[in-house]
């Protein structure tokens, strides 16, 4: 039991400083035996201590690399998010103008339809009045006087023609034949 916990506990590092002692044939083996077994446990010691530390400085790089790919997911969440409200807010404005430009079109037609039924309304008052005005003026006409008016026609130079007699259609035939020829 006791040489197993020799061999577990100075094992090695006696090994060790066996084979360097005899490598390098110190004047006093002894002394030289012993620090180098106190410059061993030193090394053991900062070993250990820089193996802590280098576990350490992964868990903190890892945890600052889990950190960062976060806040770059954030980031393009968050620039996703102001994409989608700027879009939806381009489409509300949208909606806006056209709802507007719908609004104007609307108010026009219906100033279009006011002025239109206002037009409508003039001219059958103008009809009406120039109706009632020609009537007492032409009352007292007759026929010759009305039809002098421009655009109207006028019944004494009006001749009459004789109509052209229909052809038939072997008459019609040989005539274009005749004219074709000549």
């Amino acid at each position: 039991m006791e040489s197993a916990y020799l061999q577990k506990q100075l094992g090695t590092c006696l090994t060790q400083g066996l084979a360097e002692v005899a490598r390098v044939h110190p004047m006093d083996p002894i002394e030289y035996l012993a620090l180098w077994i106190y410059k061993y446990k030193e090394n053991a010691t900062m070993e250990q201590l820089r193996q802590e530390e280098m576990a350490q400085l992964e868990h903190e790089r890892a945890v600052a690399l889990a950190e960062q790919e976060l806040l770059e997911r954030l980031r393009a969440e968050e620039l996703l998010f102001q994409q989608e409200q700027l879009a939806l807010q381009l489409e509300l404005e949208m909606q806006e103008r056209e709802r507007q430009r719908i609004e104007e079109l609307e108010r026009a037609h219906e100033q279009l339809d006011q002025e239109m039924r206002m037009n409508m309304e003039n001219i059958a008052k103008d009809e009406d009045a120039l109706h009632s005005e020609e009537g007492a003026q032409e009352a007292g006409k007759t026929l010759a006087e009305i039809s002098d008016r421009y655009g109207a026609p006028n019944l004494s130079r009006v001749e009459e023609v004789d109509e052209p007699m229909i052809l038939d259609a072997a008459e019609t035939d040989k005539m274009g034949t005749e004219n074709r020829k000549t």
